[in-house]
């Protein structure tokens, strides 16, 4: 039997505020355990939560930016559930009332197609300890640094059909999150995690199948490879004519694997009941319209702007908007040269490539964009050829200086003097008799494949610093 997958998720992202949400500790990663847990944030009597106004801000930001409902009147809720990293005994989440409400959200696949999948709700609420258990002969230590960090737990409908649509709606929204700058999206240190509900049904069928919860995967490979897995593993059991068990599972990245973790909850389970230390969160339409008019340029906004104001293709256009600080590298190094294709190709190529080499964040890069559009004036003034120009970038990136002055220390600048290039042509046909007599024996076709050579010869001479263009012109004017 052919089967359809069904995959919604859940996605908890940590809100780049200073301070928690209900408390005035610190959020700052890595920290020595329990050195950022005040008494709120350890349920001790008589502590009160007080409302962190800004993620309520970075909440509407995040519905704004999918063109979602806003809540005007949202309600915080008590979640019950025990786990030792949990100090109340509960978790303040949203439920019925959420500050964000549907939307939708475009996603844009490999093969340059786009979809829209749906939002159902983004909610605010705490996020719970850290159990430790390596290092404790056999015992768990608990870090309570993270209880009442701010999450958005961003909820979508079930509508990714596949491992490459689950993967491009998660690269799309941590884009938009980092371009809207509430979170820096960092799945290394938890900031972005994921929940994946999936299920499989028989191929045509409008009913869904029975789903398993994927908690917690925290890189957009381990969730390619999570759902692949998954996938396989309930078309096996429904096959073999078994039944799919609705449960949490986690997936073991060591394995390439996903193993049970616990039955599945259902709202029931949790005990929802309206959080009574916290007053509900009115807001109106001012405070709404203030915030939208603060918003950035988004990427898709870009990534259209891009195609319209610079003439680039739909694939250059959304490789540079990809992050906030991409893009506005990509125009600077266009404002500086005056010429955004060749700027989109050393971008591309020349940069992304040096910076995935060797590691580096676009922010960290040793070649500033003023720096990059000054070497590709270079080029655009014939000073240097496209190939030496690869040998002065590799020059700027181990901090030799600007272009000019690599082109100077070098001595590379390109020859375009007329006479001398005259010369070295002329050198190079008395030096090469029996290519000249292909050459003039071959048909157009041919001539067009045999003059490489001569330029070839011509470029060796000069140490590779001759004009091309003005080569190829002399040796059309000599080869006949």
């Amino acid at each position: 039997m052919q089967w359809e997958t069904v995959i919604g998720l859940e996605v908890h992202l940590q809100l780049a505020t200073c301070s928690k949400i209900f408390s005035g500790s610190a959020t700052t990663f890595g920290a020595e355990p329990n050195t950022q847990a005040s008494a709120v944030d350890l349920a001790m009597p008589g502590m009160l939560p007080v409302l962190n106004a800004k993620a309520v801000r970075y909440a509407v930001m995040f519905g704004l930016g999918i063109g979602a409902e806003i809540g005007r009147r949202s309600v915080f809720d008590r979640k019950n559930y025990f786990y030792p990293d949990l100090p109340k005994g509960y978790q303040i989440s949203q439920f019925e009332a959420p500050i964000v409400g549907r939307g939708t959200f475009e996603i844009q696949l490999e093969d340059g197609s786009t979809r829209s999948i749906g939002i159902t709700r983004a909610h605010l609420e705490e996020d719970a300890g850290k159990s430790l258990h390596e290092d404790f002969h056999g015992q768990t230590g608990i870090d309570l640094n993270r209880a009442g960090t701010p999450l958005l737990e961003i909820v979508s409908e079930p509508d990714l059909r596949n491992a490459a649509e689950a993967v491009a709606y998660l690269k799309a929204l941590h884009s938009l999150v980092t371009y809207l700058e509430i979170s820096d999206g960092n799945m290394a240190e938890g900031s972005m995690r994921c929940d994946i509900n999936i299920s499989l049904r028989p191929k045509g069928s409008d009913a869904l199948g029975t789903r398993a919860e994927i908690k917690n995967v925290n890189s957009f490979r381990f969730v390619e490879k999570a759902i692949r897995h998954e996938i396989e593993r309930q078309a096996d059991i429904l096959e073999d004519g078994g039944r799919v068990v609705q449960e949490t599972r986690l997936y073991d990245a060591d394995l390439d694997e996903t193993r049970p973790m616990r039955s599945k909850e259902v709202a029931n389970d949790y005990r929802y009941f309206p959080e009574p230390d916290l007053l509900p969160v009115v807001i109106d339409d001012e405070y709404i319209e203030a915030i939208a008019a603060g918003l950035p340029e988004l990427p898709a906004q870009k990534r259209h702007r891009f195609v319209e104001q610079y003439g680039l293709g739909n694939y250059d256009a959304n490789v540079l908007a990809d992050s906030r600080a991409l893009a506005n590298y990509f125009e600077t190094v266009v404002t500086r040269c005056g010429d955004a294709k060749i700027a989109a190709n050393w971008v591309q190529v020349e940069l992304l490539g040096q910076l995935n080499r060797s590691e580096t964040g676009i922010e960290d890069c040793p070649v500033s964009a003023v720096a990059l559009g000054g070497l590709i004036q270079r080029i655009l003034d014939n000073s240097i050829s496209g190939k030496i120009a690869k040998q002065v970038f590799e020059a700027m990136w181990q901090g030799e200086g600007s272009a000019d002055q690599v082109i100077e220390a070098r001595g590379l600048k390109q020859v375009s003097d007329s006479g001398a290039l005259e010369a070295m042509v002329d050198q190079v046909i008395a030096g090469s008799a029996s290519q000249v007599e292909q050459y003039l024996a071959a048909d157009e076709e041919r001539r067009k494949k045999l003059v490489g050579f001569f330029v070839g010869q011509v470029m060796k001479l000069s140490r590779g610093q001759a004009n091309p263009q003005m080569v190829n012109e002399l040796l059309a004017k000599k080869l006949v």
